[in-house]
């Protein structure tokens, strides 16, 4: 069955030059209220649990709910895209993560809950439907560099809300932390009702899509490939950012200041990963060891972050982690774009795909992680257990197709 975008084909004299500016402007706005966050409640998690009186398990469901629900919503996004349209998902989509500024008013933990839960629904279909909206708005040889600015953005908002979140605590409740956080994207998703648009195209109209065409595209090697190795380093990443500031806090007797400020090093460094990692995507046209030596470092590093006892050390590992889960991003968002059989249609799958899979990994691995520690009495076997995972990006850059540009059509 054909199910367009939005339902006519929008003429392109409708739209300015240079309206395409304005939509980029508007999308990484968006992605920037997703890093500001997602992560934000990490640094604070020790006065979450003293307030609401309650364990660590418990408490990582702030942080695995939202995944969860991202990840139930990431594959089926495309069809839900499709059904309710571009514009009006991602309109919606947006004002659910703004939905985070009533914080400050929330006194029960079941009602935060409730909160992060339409984050993470919200957080599914935008980034999902954000897949389309580039697809329709730039060029090809235009999508790596959006695709970079879009890491970058979300790299910086994750990055500053978790080096914030501690310092702007003394000055108000953690509660009003997060609703800060929260009111941008309330601000970017009322800018989208007012000033964004969508640009279907008549291929739109006559595709049709369906979970046949959902599952042809997904087993493509490549994309498979793709997917899964960076599902696998993302559910290490989250294990250790939801978790290494308390591990630091009790295991190597940090304050949580310092624990947030060597946190905050895995976004601060993947910030300057993902603009290398954008320009070699442009320069360099072998795409292996963008995968490879990538794997290698978020390997070597997700280890030592919680195994080495010297400070210093400590930090060379978490940059080495921030390194090697970043760097390869704009290659991994740009490389699917490029196969000649891709549509802004079918590219919703791909990254709805990603969500789905890491989405669930993500919901497992913090709970895993407070559950040894409140189990076993430690934070490494549960880091442990994501750390080793975590290699399999290497095993992606090797078995990754030579010829992934001209691979077969899905």
């Amino acid at each position: 069955m054909a199910v367009a975008f939005d339902k006519v084909p929008a003429a392109e004299s409708r739209f300015h030059p240079y309206h395409r500016f304005l939509i980029g402007a508007l999308i990484l706005a968006a992605h920037t209220s997703i890093g500001l966050n997602f992560f934000n409640v990490t640094p604070l998690l020790p006065l979450v649990i003293e307030d609401y009186e309650i364990n660590r398990a418990s408490a990582s469901l702030l942080i695995a709910l939202p995944t969860v629900v991202k990840a139930l919503v990431g594959l089926p996004g495309s069809l839900i895209i499709n059904r309710f349209g571009l514009n009006r998902t991602f309109t919606i989509s947006w004002f659910m993560v703004g939905l985070l500024t009533l914080s400050p008013l929330v006194s029960e933990f079941s009602t935060m809950i409730l909160l992060r839960l339409l984050y993470g629904l919200g957080t599914g279909l935008m980034m999902t439907a954000s897949a389309a909206l580039i697809m329709q708005w730039f060029e090809p040889r235009e999508a790596p560099i959006v695709n970079t600015l879009l890491l970058i953005v979300i790299v910086t908002g994750t990055a500053v809300s978790i080096t914030l979140a501690v310092p702007m605590s003394q000055k108000m409740s953690w509660e009003a932390v997060l609703g800060a956080f929260g009111a941008v994207g309330l601000a970017g998703a009322i800018a989208w009702s007012l000033l964004g648009r969508t640009r279907p195209s008549a291929s739109d109209a006559r595709e049709s899509f369906s979970m046949r065409e959902m599952w042809r595209v997904f087993k493509n090697r490549t994309v498979f490939l793709l997917v899964v190795g960076d599902a696998l380093v993302f559910i290490n990443y989250a294990a250790i950012t939801s978790w290494l500031p308390s591990f630091l806090h009790e295991h190597r007797e940090m304050s949580l200041e310092a624990a947030g400020y060597i946190t905050g090093l895995l976004p601060a460094v993947g910030l300057l990963s993902v603009v290398i990692g954008g320009y070699l995507t442009v320069k360099v046209k072998a795409r292996r060891p963008f995968f490879i030596v990538p794997g290698i470092l978020a390997g070597l590093g997700g280890f030592g972050a919680f195994l080495l006892t010297d400070t210093f050390a400590i930090q060379v590992s978490v940059m080495l982690l921030g390194v090697g889960t970043w760097v390869y991003q704009p290659i991994l968002l740009t490389l699917p774009m490029q196969l000649p059989w891709m549509t802004p249609r079918k590219i919703t799958v791909v990254w709805g795909a990603s969500l789905t899979i890491a989405g669930f990994g993500m919901f497992l691995s913090p709970i895993v992680v407070g559950a040894s520690r409140d189990l076993l009495g430690s934070f490494i076997p549960g880091f442990s257990v994501w750390a080793l995972l975590a290699w399999s990006l290497v095993l992606t850059g090797v078995f990754l197709p030579r010829k992934s540009r001209r691979a077969a059509t899905a």
